[in-house]
């Protein structure tokens, strides 16, 4: 059963670009693999919540129940941060691009997309102050009035920190779907 944040399926790694029989293209996809930095604080926020859960439970049969109910809103809530931090990325869909951050999703349908481009730029390693110099993929909006936005994803972020292949993979798929859903 493949996991929905898990979407880099199959049908980007086949050599020819043949769509398989399951290969939904209507949904939205990630187009590249959560990263290990990504997955493995994920983990361990779903560590710490499986503790506190039985935290909770050890509570629940010695204490008070209001106790045990803390304990479980504090796991609810880390396995929450751990699936939110999951979802984060860039998705791709004919519709357009999405940006999925922590706490804000923003949707960009490809009529407003004048292109996507991969430059070379000081980006922020694992979205820490630090800045180093890397690569990052950038959209540019047709409109002159919009503001320059944050890249849509990086060498140095939890993603691709070590996995310069990986971005450059991602980033070249990025670019086909602007490329080939763009109206004109």
């Amino acid at each position: 059963m493949p996991l929905p944040f898990l979407t880099a399926d199959r049908a980007f790694e086949t050599a020819d670009d043949v769509a398989l029989p399951f290969d939904d293209r209507d949904r939205w996809r990630r187009p590249y693999r959560p990263g290990p930095w990504r997955v493995g604080l994920a983990a361990l926020l779903l560590l710490l919540a499986s503790f506190v859960l039985f935290a909770g439970v050890v509570i629940a049969f010695t204490a008070a129940p209001t106790e045990a109910g803390v304990c479980l809103v504090v796991a609810l809530l880390a396995i929450a941060v751990a699936l939110r931090m999951l979802r984060v990325g860039v998705w791709v869909s004919p519709r357009g691009l999405r940006r999925v951050g922590f706490l804000a999703t923003r949707t960009t349908p490809w009529d407003r997309v004048a292109a996507v481009r991969t430059v070379q730029q000081p980006v922020r390693w694992l979205g820490l102050p630090r800045t180093v110099q890397g690569q990052a993929l950038t959209l540019v909006l047709k409109e002159r009035a919009a503001r320059d936005s944050a890249p849509l994803m990086t060498t140095h972020n939890a993603d691709f920190l070590g996995r310069s292949p990986a971005f450059d993979r991602a980033a070249d798929t990025v670019e086909a779907w602007a490329a080939e859903n763009r109206p004109g």
